[in-house]
C-alpha cells in the first residue's frame, strides 16, 4: 500500500485536541477499569523482513495443500483466469471502501453495478444487490424479506446444507420466526410432506438446487406448490450450476441467493466468501443491503448512485430490518471479474467439465460396488454408498487426494473443471486396492 499515509502523533494530539482529550488513554475512560489491561502486553521483540518472512513461511508450511481435490459441499475448487487475481488485486481497488459519497466513488459504484448485471443475467432476476457476507446470511436474510404480519413460519428443505439451516436458525431465533425443517426422501424434498406442512401462516419456502448431496429437484414444481399456499418462493443456487440449469427465474422463485465463492474466490480455509442476493421487481424494496443504480448527469453523462438503500442498516439499526453493514465490494469486484472473463461459454463450459467429470467418477466408483445413494438427475456432487469410508479417505489422504465428505449412509463426492481424468483414474485405482 505505497501510498497509504498513517496519521503522524502530531495529527492524532491535534484531533486528541479538537475533542477535548490529553492523551490516547481518554479515549477509553468509560471503559470498566477491570476491562483494561493494566501492564504491557508480553511481545516478541521485532524483527527484520527476512526474520518475518521466513516465520511465515514456515507457519504456511503447516498448511496442507491437496493436489486433488474430491470434495465439495459449499466449497469448490475452480480454476481462476489469471486476469482475476491480477485486476481485484490492483492497489485503488484492494483499498477502496464504502461508497457513501457517489461523486468521489464512481469508480467502485460501476464495479457493483456491473456486478448486480451479472447476478441478475446468470439467475434471471429483475434485480440484485451487494454487500452480504456469505451464502448462508444471504439465506438467512431472504427469510426477512418475506415475512409480515400474518406470515411469520418459515419452511427449509432438509436437503440443504446443514451449515446454512444452522445460520437460518440463527436468525429466526433472534426475529422470532418459527423454523421449519422439510423432511426428505430418497435425497430430494418430499412434496408430499411439503404440501401438508403449508399453511396460511407460512411466509417463505428455501429450496437448494442443486441440493447438498449434489441431485437436482423439480424446482419448477416446487415453487407452483409453494405460489398455491400464498407463500414466497426462495431459491438458493450454485452459480455455476445455473449456467447450464434453469434459472431461478425460469423456476417462479421470488427471491434467489446463493455463495458465490466459485466466480473466482479462492477456497482460502473458508473465506472471505461472497453471499449474492437477487429479486423479482416485486420484491426488490425488501432486498437488504446495497443497491446500485445507473444514471445521467445534466450533461448526459452516465453516473452511478447508491439507490433504494435503507439507511436504517447504517445510522438507526434499531429501526432496521437487516444487520447488513458490511461492503464486500472486493469480493463481488472479484466476481465481476471472473464472469467477464469466462464469458457465458466459459461459464458453461466449467459446468459441462464439472458435471461429466462427476458423472464419469461415479461411473468408475459404481464398478467397485460403491453405488450410488440416491436415483436420478445430478450436477457435480453425489453421494455414494462405501463399506469402510474411514481406511478409502485415510488411504487417498496418504496419496494427496483430499476425498470426499462422510454424510450419513456414505461419501459426498464432488469433481470440478480442474480435476483431471488421471486424477480421477487414480483415486479410483487407489480405492480398488483399500476394497
Amino acid at each position: 500500500m505505497g501510498s497509504y499515509v498513517p496519521n503522524t502523533p502530531a495529527q492524532r494530539q491535534e484531533m486528541l485536541k479538537a475533542l477535548g482529550l490529553g492523551a490516547m488513554e481518554d479515549l477509553y475512560r468509560d471503559v470498566p477499569p477491570e476491562m483494561l489491561v493494566g501492564e504491557d502486553l508480553r511481545l516478541p521483540r521485532g524483527m527484520g523482513e527476512w526474520e518475518v518472512r521466513r516465520a511465515v513461511t514456515a507457519l504456511a508450511e503447516k498448511n496442507r495443500i491437496y493436489p486433488t481435490v474430491l470434495r465439495g459441499a459449499g466449497a469448490y475448487r475452480h480454476f481462476i483466469p489469471a486476469v482475476v487475481k491480477s485486476i481485484a488485486g490492483r492497489e485503488e481497488l484492494v483499498t477502496a471502501y464504502t461508497p457513501y459519497q457517489a461523486e468521489i466513488s464512481q469508480g467502485i459504484l460501476q464495479s457493483i453495478f456491473e456486478y448486480q448485471t451479472m447476478i441478475c443475467a446468470l439467475t434471471g432476476m429483475d434485480v440484485s444487490n451487494a454487500s452480504v457476507y456469505d451464502g448462508a446470511t444471504a439465506a438467512a436474510e431472504s427469510i426477512t424479506m418475506c415475512k409480515d404480519r400474518k406470515r411469520t413460519k418459515a419452511y427449509v428443505s432438509a436437503c440443504a446444507n446443514p451449515q446454512t439451516i444452522e445460520v437460518m436458525r440463527t436468525y429466526c431465533f433472534g426475529s422470532d420466526t418459527e423454523l421449519i425443517v422439510v423432511p426428505e426422501k430418497d435425497g430430494r424434498t418430499d412434496t408430499e410432506a411439503l404440501r401438508a406442512l403449508l399453511g396460511e401462516d407460512a411466509a417463505c419456502f428455501y429450496l437448494q438446487q442443486p441440493n447438498y448431496y449434489g441431485n437436482l429437484e423439480d424446482a419448477a414444481a416446487i415453487g407452483e406448490m409453494v405460489h398455491a399456499a400464498g407463500a414466497k418462493y426462495v431459491m438458493g443456487v450454485n452459480p455455476v450450476a445455473c449456467a447450464v440449469m434453469a434459472t431461478p427465474g425460469e423456476c417462479g422463485a421470488d427471491v434467489a441467493v446463493g455463495e458465490g465463492q466459485p466466480l473466482g474466490l479462492d477456497l482460502s480455509f473458508g473465506g472471505p466468501y461472497l453471499g449474492f442476493m437477487a429479486a423479482t421487481k416485486a420484491m426488490f424494496r425488501k432486498l437488504p443491503g446495497r443497491i446500485v443504480g445507473q444514471t445521467h448527469d445534466k450533461e448526459g453523462r452516465v453516473g452511478y448512485v447508491l439507490t433504494l438503500t435503507a439507511r436504517e442498516q447504517h445510522i438507526r439499526r434499531e429501526k432496521a430490518s437487516s444487520n447488513i453493514c458490511s461492503n464486500q465490494a472486493l469480493c463481488a469486484l472479484t466476481a465481476a471479474v471472473y464472469l467477464t472473463a469466462m464469458g457465458p461459454g466459459g461459464l458453461r463450459q466449467a459446468a459441462a467439465l464439472s458435471m461429466s467429470k462427476a458423472h464419469y467418477l461415479a461411473g468408475e466408483l459404481e464398478k467397485l460396488g460403491m453405488k450410488r445413494l440416491h436415483t436420478g438427475a445430478f450436477f457435480h456432487e453425489f453421494v455414494t454408498t462405501c463399506p469402510d469410508t474411514e481406511k478409502v479417505l485415510k488411504a487417498l489422504d496418504e496419496s494427496g487426494i483430499l476425498g470426499g465428505l462422510p454424510v450419513e449412509g456414505g461419501i459426498l463426492w464432488c469433481a470440478t473443471e480442474v480435476v483431471s481424468r488421471e486424477e480421477l483414474d487414480r483415486a479410483v485405482s487407489i480405492i480398488k486396492g483399500v476394497l
